[in-house]
């Protein structure tokens, strides 16, 4: 006998349809050098062949799942240590360099070295605007840029992490430990910066993005978990508190006009 199992959901039931997710920008300054997320595709790829790899549906299943995001910024920049070995940033750009360097702080920060996970291994943040919300149960996870080629490798490797977007939200930032600090971090403007996953109850659920206003209840409840992580160690256990604290339909698509 023939057994038809469905894995569909059934319309209406809890956590059918798309997984929805809403992105913004946590500040309008400078609003135009950030692109949208858009979803990992690779169109312009040989799809005439019937073992092409464009046309496997893994390749295909596993590059919608992803949405990255471009680097905003043209950055060289070097590490070096001053007569006193302290650790600093060294703008190798100067005077042609798209960022000012007295506005180069504000964007591209070294992380104190009683920090750093080794000791010859700084760590270097770049500060972002991008916000993910949703409105059930979802984690985002963070990850590097992997299917894209880089011409110039990185020096390091990029942070990753994980945590539910349902019960906190905060502005992505991007992290790289630096391996080799003889060798300079060159960024570039419209280059493919990172990875982000969206994660619900099933994995067979496809994600829909969405931009989505800034709602007064929506900054109220991220105020609400500004600046924590100066005051506990573990962000995490305060996600409970943070859930029961968030309003209801936050996600409001935002109206272009």
């Amino acid at each position: 006998m023939e057994i038809t199992i469905n894995l569909t959901r059934p319309e209406g039931s809890p956590g059918s349809g798309p997984l929805r997710v809403g992105w913004f920008l946590n500040s309008d300054k400078g609003a135009v050098l950030f692109d949208p997320p858009e979803r990992v595709s690779f169109r312009q790829t040989n799809r005439t062949h019937a073992k092409s790899a464009a046309r496997c549906p893994g390749v295909i299943q596993l590059e919608s799942r992803y949405f990255l995001i471009r680097c905003p910024y043209d950055l060289h920049i070097g590490f070096g240590r001053d007569e006193k070995g302290q650790a600093h940033l060294i703008n190798r750009a100067g005077a042609g360099a798209g960022i000012r360097s007295n506005k180069l702080s504000q964007v591209l920060a070294l992380v104190s070295e009683a920090e750093w996970r080794y000791p010859d291994r700084p760590t270097v943040q770049l500060m972002l605007p991008y916000c993910f919300v949703a409105e059930e149960v979802c984690y985002i996870t963070q990850l590097d840029s992997f299917a894209h080629y880089r011409p110039q490798p990185l020096p390091g490797t990029i942070f990753g992490g994980r945590f539910p977007i349902h019960a906190w939200v905060r502005p992505l930032m991007w992290a790289m430990e630096w391996h080799d600090t003889s060798k300079d971090l060159v960024l570039r403007r419209g280059d493919p910066l990172f990875y982000v996953q969206f994660e619900g109850d099933g994995p067979d659920r496809p994600v829909q993005l969405v931009e989505t206003e800034r709602s007064p209840e929506l900054l109220a409840w991220m105020e609400a978990m500004s600046g924590v992580v100066n005051y506990v160690n573990q962000t995490f256990s305060l996600f409970k508190a943070a859930e029961a604290l968030r309003p209801p339909a936050l996600i409001r698509p935002k109206e272009r006009g």
